[in-house]
């Protein structure tokens, strides 16, 4: 049985339709403080907290857990520069918890969704795994911790982890239904297609003096699914009884915000307003991954590799639930 820690918000839906529709049984564990009900699609599902141990022994103690997906950190960079105390209790300590959980319970196997912002702004591109962590975000901060602490519970306690660092997860489900619903949102992709839909006046810039072509930050996009693919492989990895280890997930390939805004055009057929404002803090210039390892090690390969493609399925998300899940 595999637990999916915040099964209920963006990428862990789509994992957990992804591992049902594979033949696996799933138990959902969220607070429900930003995922959304409707979008479970199956599986046990159990409102509780990480950061309480009491929830989680219960949880442990229920199912017969193989292996732990975490999706259950708070993910943005620009408010954890803003509210750090957040990110480290609820990213860092709820990752102790369970990590504690998972030790008294003698549950072995994690795959751990973190991210390329551990990698701060990078030395050299595509970024490799063995790159230095220099975060220049608290948010990437509280993931370089997690990971470390994932490393240490690995060489004490024997529990064997795969780091999966993401770069910008984009797109939707192809079939519609399910998408990104974040509130507030702070990513990209959905705030081009709100302002495209009228429900924003303008997308704003971030920056238009870094040093990049068009002066906007670059940053290497990938659709939902493919990241789902991977954790499903990387599963396989862990149920075969090799060694921890980490990944980037990315597609090699790097786009500028106003590209973003211009692919988003093409896909919409109209312009969408833009408004620059100055750079936020924390904002490396450029991420693009190298994800040579996890196509190497895992036989992973995007099957939504085009920027264009996943816009059209997250656009066509939105244009179905205009207001995002009801419920």
């Amino acid at each position: 049985m595999i637990l999916v820690i915040g099964g209920a918000g963006y990428i862990g839906s789509h994992m957990v339709k992804l591992l049902l529709q594979k033949g696996e049984q799933v138990v959902i564990f969220d607070n429900f403080s930003t995922g959304h009900r409707q979008a479970i699609v199956g599986g046990i599902v159990e409102q509780g907290d990480l950061r309480d141990p009491e929830a989680l022994h219960c949880l442990f103690r229920r199912y017969p857990i193989e292996c732990v997906m975490h999706f259950a950190a708070f993910i943005f960079a620009g408010e954890s520069m803003r509210e750090p105390a957040k990110y480290y209790e609820n990213n860092v300590l709820g990752c102790l918890r369970l990590l504690e959980a998972m030790r008294q319970h003698g549950v072995q196997q994690i795959i751990f969704s973190s991210t390329a912002a551990v990698y701060g702004e990078p030395h050299q591109l595509p970024i490799p795994e063995e790159h230095p962590l220099q975060p220049t975000n608290a948010y990437g901060e509280t993931k370089r911790v997690m990971e470390g602490m994932l490393h240490w519970y690995g060489q004490a306690y024997g529990i064997r982890s795969i780091v999966l660092r993401y770069f910008n997860a984009a797109g939707a489900d192809p079939e519609g239904e399910l998408g990104e619903d974040h509130r507030p949102e702070e990513h990209l992709i959905p705030l081009v297609l709100f302002t495209a839909m009228g429900k924003r006046d303008a997308i704003a810039v971030f920056g238009t003096d870094y040093n990049t072509p068009d002066g906007t930050c670059i940053r290497d996009y990938i659709h939902v699914m493919d990241l789902c693919e991977a954790h499903y492989l990387a599963l396989q990895r862990l149920r075969a009884g090799l060694p921890s280890t980490v990944y980037n997930l990315g597609n090699g390939q790097g786009y500028s915000v106003l590209e973003v805004i211009r692919t988003a055009e093409q896909v919409v057929g109209k312009p969408i307003p833009v408004r620059y404002a100055p750079r936020r803090p924390g904002d490396p210039a450029r991420l693009v991954a190298s994800a040579e390892k996890a196509k190497r090690e895992l036989g992973w390969q995007p099957r939504y590799p085009k920027l264009a493609t996943m816009i059209e399925h997250a656009y066509r998300w939105f244009l179905k639930h205009p207001d995002g899940y009801t419920k």
